[in-house]
């Protein structure tokens, strides 16, 4: 990483005086890292799932009145805002999500997680399998460098600590509980994703769409029961059920553009009860992934044509026609304003290598961050992915996905790279 401290640039002042842009101090940065490593392995080891992350919210609202934020807690469900004001200047909106997922972890790392937590009526591991452990204590690290370097910027810092991302509710939570009301509309917003792909030490940033629209739909085929040595007494659900599965993977590659980007995917397949009954109900579940409005639109349409179409075809009756039953309930896809990557791009620069920063594609996971860009205030907002990859995995292409049992962070890279950028991007914002 580059050493610096202060870019000397000319400015056009009638005085003709030089102007020091103030630089992160990324020997500060690293100083701070034992700290935040062993915060993080801490997190790590104490997973909470979406709408439980009660201990978590109390140990990160302490890291923030620790610094000098003040803090509001248990708002929205389990989450936290952290204010810390500076003087007149922008307010800067950075946000981390904080729950886990119900799943044994499988990395074998001598700080794993070892929680197990009732879960469906059975008991189900803990694991921070998609990074929200590094991003808390990227968060916590930003927020301690920018209180101990309060002399370099002016303005407001909103931290917030969000609950349930991983089930789409958290951001909507923390909005409807009246987040710009009560604690101001921010002029930036800013979030970042643990990448699984890229190397520790990098970030990936990317202009406009970088995550999908996000939404599940059910299925529910009808069909003529009969025994299964007479299906000719039947018009079998599962027959038409699979048809429409394959049909349904025409949209993508007849429908959709194909510069649009779209995935239609068949995850559960349910009907039947014994080997020898043909069924007269079967339920598809799925889940579809845009990134516009139009596209999104036009998937739905041809789901519903489709499944009436192989249904007719098959000689059901209007009665028994597919009903699909979309979940109105939808994560919108995440797009980055262009001036804020932008600027952060260039912000990045100062603090690491030029070919550090990478361009990213747009993934067609989601993220309910893009709801605080999506209100009436229009805030401009930018979520990057942050380089997490231990360098022995790139080197032998093992790379675990998130959400995976046996993905984890390379965390001091990782927290020294996410922590300067961010910070490094806030102390610009200010002096805009």
């Amino acid at each position: 990483m580059k050493r610096f401290v202060f870019l000397i640039s000319i400015s056009l002042f009638s005085f003709g005086f030089f102007v020091a842009t103030p630089l992160v101090d990324l020997d500060g940065v690293t100083e701070d890292v034992d700290y935040l490593v062993d915060l993080y392995k801490s997190l790590h080891q104490s997973p909470e799932l979406s709408l439980q992350e009660k201990e978590t919210s109390k140990k990160l609202a302490n890291e923030l009145r620790k610094v000098g934020f003040e803090v509001t807690e248990n708002f929205g469900g389990y989450g936290i805002v952290g204010i810390l004001k500076n003087g007149e200047g922008p307010t800067i909106l950075y946000r981390t999500d904080m729950d886990a997922l119900p799943m044994y972890e499988k990395t074998e790392l001598p700080y794993a997680s070892k929680v197990e937590v009732p879960y469906n009526g059975g008991i189900v591991g803990t694991m921070h399998s998609c990074g929200h452990d590094i991003h808390m204590t990227n968060w916590v690290g930003t927020a301690r460098y920018m209180s101990q370097n309060k002399d370099q910027w002016k303005g407001t810092l909103m931290f917030i600590g969000q609950p349930a991302e991983e089930i789409g509710e958290g951001a909507k939570l923390m909005l409807e509980a009246g987040l710009y009301e009560k604690f101001g509309v921010p002029d930036y917003g800013l979030g970042l994703h643990s990448s699984p792909t890229l190397p520790a030490g990098t970030v990936g940033l990317s202009d406009g769409y970088t995550m999908a629209t996000a939404e599940f739909a059910d299925i529910k085929v009808f069909g003529i029961g009969a025994h299964g040595a007479s299906p000719h007494m039947s018009i079998d659900p599962v027959v038409v059920a699979s048809m429409i599965v394959m049909d349904l993977q025409t949209i993508a590659s007849r429908s959709v553009k194909p510069v649009d980007d779209v995935v239609v995917t068949v995850g559960a397949i349910k009907g039947g009860t014994k080997h020898n009954i043909i069924p007269d109900e079967v339920t598809l579940q799925l889940t579809i992934r845009t990134f516009t409005e139009e596209v999104r639109q036009l998937v739905h349409k041809r789901i519903e044509e489709i499944s009436r179409g192989v249904a007719i075809a098959a000689g059901l009756p209007e009665d028994k026609m597919p009903e699909v039953i979309f979940n109105t309930a939808f994560t919108p896809s995440n797009f980055n304003n262009t001036e804020l990557i932008q600027s952060m791009r260039k912000s990045a620069k100062k603090v690491i290598d030029d070919d550090k920063v990478m361009e990213a594609e747009p993934q067609m996971v989601a993220e309910d961050f893009s709801l605080y860009g999506l209100t009436e205030h229009k805030v401009p907002t930018v979520l990057f992915w942050l380089g997490t990859v231990p360098d022995h995995r790139i080197q032998s292409g093992d790379l675990p996905g998130l959400h995976s049992p046996f993905y984890y962070p390379e965390p001091e890279k990782s927290l020294e790279t996410g922590v300067a950028v961010v910070s490094q991007t806030m102390l610009d914002l200010f002096k805009q």
